[in-house]
């Protein structure tokens, strides 16, 4: 197509008809790629029943939309949802396909008003076993209001479902999708490779339980970014055997903020690792970036971990991390196997509305090491603020507020030191 282009550009400007004639080869060419561009099929789901009126279960047209794109020969396909507002159950979309697919969503995709519609798979939009998969714009609204009442009660209720889930593919991008409302996570990420997040907005009240916003598991090559999350838990959270995690500009908040882990939930459980949050804001959450693990054995760990250029706004735990972690007592007079190395924190600056700015846990049987401190500006309101160091070593460099400690453990030993980053006894090692 484009083996036209190079002389057509060598006609003498000067003469007027070349010139109409170059505006219209160029016209020409112009449309030309726009048609060969969308020359993929598209699969209008209204065209396969779905009814945009809110109310009508259009699960079955939308599922039938996908078989037929999925199916189909070609460069790609398009599953296309057009402008109003289609109700669905319980969806999955499987592959393998046969070409590129672009799941583009122009419209809003509700779940049921009857949260018990939702079923007990736990799952509400799946994507599985797909590659070069493009999920884009749209809103979809897990209406979870009704099902966070029920859980807030006691009563009966169903586990939930996670709004969308991406298992065993790679090649994905996902971009421009609003998530409303989830019962439970929002957008989970299991065994992929190579996907992308961009211009997400993910909203759910701050008391909200367990709506995370994105949950990574057992992946490799996962970016994040240009993204706002409002949730009842965590922002982001990065669970075992993920591996290669790039997080940037990210507004956290409300939440539970970034978290790696938790982790060492199981003996052989994998580990995480070359994990990046940089360029980020958090504002009101429980924690700012956070590894987290069970005080129990296990051959887990965190390592090649960076946290840089964050701001912290109103924060109750802006650095923290917690090997600690043993909800109704399930592991009493344990300590975590896991180990955490190679956690670096630099040019981290904000405010905290506890004393203790940066809390590091680390575990007695597995203390922390590798851990590097570089420009930390972290400050209290009216008060004096505080860091709180056990069972750890590492160094620092730059501005280092806060500056004073509670204690600082190592082996049993009770080091007392004017820095909680100078910890790192330079004789340990």
């Amino acid at each position: 197509m484009h083996t036209p282009l190079a002389p057509l550009l060598l006609v003498p400007p000067a003469d007027m008809a070349n010139k109409r004639f170059l505006t219209a080869a160029c016209i020409y060419l112009i449309l030309s790629f726009f048609q060969s561009s969308c020359d993929a099929a598209s699969y209008n789901v209204v065209r396969f029943g779905a009814r945009s009126n809110g109310r009508t279960d259009s699960s079955q047209a939308f599922q039938n939309a996908w078989k037929a794109a999925c199916a189909a020969s070609g460069s790609s396909n398009m599953v296309y949802i057009p402008r109003g507002t289609f109700m669905t159950k319980p969806v999955v979309f499987s592959g393998p396909c046969r070409s590129r697919i672009l799941f583009q969503n122009d419209g809003t995709i509700v779940a049921p008003p009857n949260y018990q519609d939702m079923g007990n798979s736990g799952f509400w939009i799946l994507f599985t076993k797909l590659s070069r998969l493009t999920v884009q714009g749209g809103t979809i609204d897990a209406r979870g209001t009704q099902f966070w009442a029920c859980r807030r009660t006691g009563s009966r209720c169903p586990a939930g479902v996670r709004s969308i889930t991406f298992m065993w593919s790679n090649n994905v991008l996902v971009r421009g999708v609003t998530s409303l409302y989830s019962q439970t996570i929002h957008v989970a990420v299991s065994r992929c490779t190579n996907i992308v997040f961009d211009r997400m907005r993910i909203v759910a009240p701050s008391r909200s339980p367990n709506t995370d916003g994105i949950i990574v598991q057992s992946s490799t090559g996962v970016t994040i970014k240009n993204s706002l999350i409002k949730t009842g838990d965590d922002c982001i959270a990065i669970g075992p055997g993920s591996k290669n995690v790039w997080i940037q500009k990210i507004a956290c908040g409300p939440g539970h903020g970034i978290s790696i882990g938790s982790l060492g939930n199981s003996l052989n459980e994998a580990g995480v690792q070359n994990v990046t949050v940089t360029d980020s804001i958090f504002t009101k959450t429980q924690n700012g970036v956070r590894i987290k693990s069970w005080a129990r054995d296990s051959k887990s760990y965190a390592t090649n971990v960076e946290f840089r250029n964050i701001i912290m706004r109103a924060v109750d735990n802006p650095i923290f991390i917690d090997q600690t972690y043993c909800p109704s007592n399930r592991c009493p007079r344990e300590t975590s196997g896991v180990q955490v190395s190679n956690v670096r924190y630099s040019n981290i600056k904000g405010t905290s509305t506890t004393v203790e700015a940066v809390k590091f846990e680390c575990s007695a049987s597995n203390p922390c090491r590798g851990i590097r401190m570089r420009n930390i500006r972290i400050t209290t309101p009216n008060r004096p603020t505080i860091s709180t160091c056990e069972h750890v070593a590492g160094s620092s460099s730059g501005v280092i507020i806060p500056k004073s400690f509670t204690s600082i453990r190592y082996r049993q030993t009770i080091v007392m030191n004017f820095l909680c980053f100078l910890l790192i006894v330079q004789s340990f090692g």
